[in-house]
């Protein structure tokens, strides 16, 4: 009896017994793994870095804007000793900044007018300023894959910002990539940027010229526009206006135009133009390049484009002490113990913020 339950066991027992099978692999690959991390060694020496720039090599240009955009300490002393021994052979180049609200089609205008620059002959390097692109529809890292044609171009050189930090800290990773662009032949350097806020005062504080790109027929033209962005513009371009679009987008034009004369003139005597253009079917693109080289040759003959520059450079030079102070306040690991006490007494009530930050100020101060 006991053997004939023992087989039967044995039975119901491997009923229910499952085979291995092959074994099956990783889901993802430990190569790609690696690939995506990258390479935290650097393979090459400065002056590797230098040479292939200064020679339009792009792999290594984009290399080296990714030492630029690395946290590691060890990446951005070689990014700085890359920079200083480009920055002889950069400066010659027109930057033009280019702002406008999500969907007023911007992605398509520097596609447009980029193939334009570079028919004329002309070597086209984009960049963008968004500390968060990646959430943003309208960020260059989205449209890269929509800029097809500008992104095949071979005198084109398409590259998005970093994803995450402060837009001070953005802004000026996208500065010193200028630099490397210039040193690698690009002379002329679209810097684009994202909706209407902060990141245009950035923007216009490292361009020569500031385009300001707006839509037609959208409500009252002037309604829920910045003041201080219209005073920022060198120009207006009233972008989409094509087919039924063009009588509103010539009203618009008139009103804008009207707008900026309530402005006080610029000091280099500059007036700012509006224009109407269409992205889509490439009408007025080559008047908007007439009025940014108006504007560089106007600029150059009264000696304001070597002024502007000079400020800017005064004025990063302060941005990057700012940047680097609150860096090095918020790695202190004495700073990283007692800011979450210090926020949980502000938050409680406990304290108020402006004691909260003079007690941390002068435990940072007190321990150098």
């Amino acid at each position: 009896m006991s053997d004939k339950k023992e087989k039967n066991k044995d039975k119901f027992k491997s009923a229910l017994n499952v085979q291995r099978g092959i074994e099956q692999p990783e889901s993802i690959n430990p190569e790609v793994i690696k690939k995506f991390r990258g390479n935290k060694k650097i393979n090459r020496s400065v002056q590797e870095y230098v040479d292939g720039i200064i020679n339009g090599n792009r792999t290594i240009l984009g290399q080296a804007i990714t030492l630029i955009e690395s946290s590691l300490p060890d990446h951005n002393q070689i990014a700085q000793e890359i920079i200083e021994k480009c920055l002889p052979y950069a400066g010659n180049s027109i930057r033009i900044g280019i702002t406008g609200v999500p969907g007023v089609g911007k992605s398509t205008f520097i596609e447009s007018m980029g193939k334009y620059i570079t028919s004329k002959g002309n070597k086209l390097a984009v960049l963008a300023v968004d500390p968060s692109s990646e959430r943003s529809k309208g960020s260059i890292l989205g449209d890269k894959t929509r800029m097809e044609e500008l992104a095949t171009d071979p005198d084109a050189f398409i590259r998005p910002s970093p994803s995450a930090g402060s837009l001070g800290g953005v802004a000026r990773k996208t500065r010193e990539t200028i630099i490397l662009c210039e040193a690698a032949g690009f002379n002329t350097i679209f810097i684009e940027t994202v909706g209407v806020g902060q990141s245009e005062i950035a923007v216009h504080s490292m361009v020569d010229f500031f385009l300001l790109l707006m839509l037609a027929g959208a409500g009252d033209e002037l309604q829920g526009i910045k003041r201080g962005i219209m005073e920022m513009a060198d120009a207006i371009v009233i972008n989409k206006a094509d087919g039924e679009n063009i009588r509103k987008a010539e009203q618009a034009k008139n009103e804008y135009q009207n707008a900026l004369h309530l402005f006080p003139p610029a000091p280099s005597g500059w007036i700012p133009k509006v224009l109407t253009c269409s992205s889509l079917v490439k009408t007025g693109i080559d008047e908007v390049w007439k009025v940014i080289n108006e504007f560089i040759e106007k600029q150059k003959s009264n000696n304001f484009f070597v002024l502007k520059r000079k400020e800017q450079a005064k004025y990063w030079m302060y941005e990057s002490i700012n940047e680097s102070l609150k860096n090095n306040f918020y790695q202190q690991d004495n700073i990283k113990k007692k800011l979450k006490l210090f926020e949980e007494n502000v938050l409680q009530g406990k304290m108020n913020s402006f004691l909260a930050a003079r007690m941390l100020l002068n435990e940072y101060f007190n321990q150098k």
